[in-house]
Parts: C-alpha cells; sequence; structure tokens
C-alpha cells in the first residue's frame, strides 16, 4: 500500500520523540486536524489520516466496512512505527483508532496510548441507521450535530461531494460490532462534551473495560463537535501525556 495517499503530515516534525495518528469522524477529512497538527509541532509530529473517497482521494471508493478500514489503516501507520505512535480518534474514528490499536498490538507494534473523543465504548452499541435515510435526512443529522457550516449545507455541488463518503462513513460505523472480550495494552483517555447527543458520559465512561491499561476521562461543555472550540486545551492533555507523562483526567 501507498502510505503517502492514506497520511497527510502538514508540519512534518523529524527530531520529535513522538507521532500521534488523528483519524476523522465519519465525514471527515485529514484536514479537520490541520489546526491540532500546528499546535503540536514540533513537539508531536501529526499523522492525519485521509480515508478513500474524499478531498484529494475523490477517485478511490469509500469503504463501507470498518474492520477492512482498521485493517488497511493500520498498514498504512506500519511504517510510523519505527517512533512511539499514539492514536487520536474523534467519533467513528475513535472506535476506529481502538481497531487500529488492536491490529498494531497484533503486528507487535503496540501504541503508546489511545486517545477516544467524542464516542461511546465499542461494547455500548446503538441501533442506528443514518446511513439509509434519504440525503435530506444524512443533512439533517449533519446539522443536528453543529459540525457542518450551515452555508455548506445550501450548496449542492458541495453536497454532491460530501454525501457519498458521508454514508459510507455511517454504514461503516452503524454496522460495526465490537468483537467480545479483546482490550488494548496501551492506556486510554477519553474525552468528551458533556450534551453530546452521541455519546453519554456513561457510555464513555465504559472505554476503561476495553484497556489493560489506565483509563482518565476529560468532560468538555458542548456537544458532539466540542472540541471545535477546544484546539488548545486538548493539544496541551495530549502534549502532557506524550511528552511529559502527566496524569490526565478525573477517572
Amino acid at each position: 500500500m501507498d502510505d503517502k495517499k492514506w497520511i497527510r503530515r502538514f508540519h512534518p516534525a523529524d527530531e520529535a520523540p513522538v507521532r500521534l495518528a488523528c483519524l476523522p469522524h465519519a465525514g471527515g477529512s485529514a484536514s479537520y486536524y490541520f489546526p491540532l497538527s500546528k499546535a503540536l509541532s514540533p513537539e508531536i509530529e501529526v499523522l492525519a489520516v485521509q480515508y478513500p473517497g474524499r478531498q484529494d482521494r475523490r477517485a478511490d471508493p469509500c469503504v463501507e466496512d470498518l474492520a477492512e478500514l482498521a485493517d488497511r489503516t493500520a498498514e498504512a501507520l506500519a511504517p510510523a512505527t519505527d517512533r512511539p505512535l499514539a492514536l487520536f480518534g474523534h467519533s467513528m474514528g475513535a472506535t476506529l483508532a481502538y481497531e487500529v490499536a488492536l491490529r498494531l498490538e497484533e503486528r507487535g507494534t503496540a501504541p503508546v496510548a489511545l486517545f477516544v473523543s467524542g464516542r461511546r465504548a465499542p461494547s455500548r452499541h446503538r441501533e442506528e441507521s443514518v446511513h439509509r435515510r434519504s440525503d435530506e435526512g444524512l443533512v439533517e443529522e449533519l446539522r443536528r450535530l453543529s459540525g457542518t457550516d450551515a452555508q455548506m449545507l445550501e450548496d449542492p455541488d458541495i453536497l454532491q461531494l460530501v454525501l457519498p463518503p458521508l454514508r459510507a462513513d455511517y454504514r461503516a460505523i452503524e454496522t460495526y460490532r465490537a468483537r467480545p472480550g479483546l482490550r488494548v495494552t496501551c492506556p486510554v483517555h477519553a474525552l468528551t462534551g458533556d450534551a453530546d447527543p452521541r455519546a453519554t458520559l456513561d457510555e464513555v465512561q465504559d472505554w476503561q473495560h476495553h484497556t489493560t491499561g489506565t483509563f482518565t476521562v476529560d468532560v468538555f461543555p458542548g456537544g458532539h463537535f466540542y472540541l471545535g472550540d477546544r484546539q488548545p486545551e486538548i493539544a496541551k492533555i495530549i502534549s502532557s501525556a506524550l511528552v511529559y507523562g502527566a496524569p490526565l483526567g478525573s477517572v
């Protein structure tokens, strides 16, 4: 696999002692993590994952199965494990990061930390079918979560580009079922908004059952896309853990 198709290095940091691979939410792209990459460089090199079917990968078929997406993402990240590697995922990206972590452990290159944002634990399943909705239904979901510029949702040309990968991602995450009994060995740090309709605090705290390492959680004011206004704080949390080894969270 050509990992250059999958990985974006917005701020290369060849001397950074640790790398952080960032996995986007459903319908998201690597560029979502540009601000975080800038904030963490040069202490931490951010590798933003670009899923097929969006932006400069529009011609590549979308992946509608989370297990397949995890397989391919882990393969793309394998060359980056020559240095300590941590994973950060938001929403769908959090579950994907967990599955990628399991695969990297199977390869003998376990990540040093897993940051899971805006997502309930893999064992906390909800029956959802957003991927079966009409285009109008998908747009309504985007409005509900407040993660997309309202003007973009009124532009039919933009929607023509955005909706196919969004539907594929929703199909991947909504048909995903966690394999029972599996745990990562690295620390898991959960981050969530206190008004997230997609993940209650109780559902988020169950991430502690998916690691044999330490578990912590940080709760921020806001909804599903709370992190849009909290980039400096999130960058500080990540650098504290990966660079300075500081304890995190409230659990």
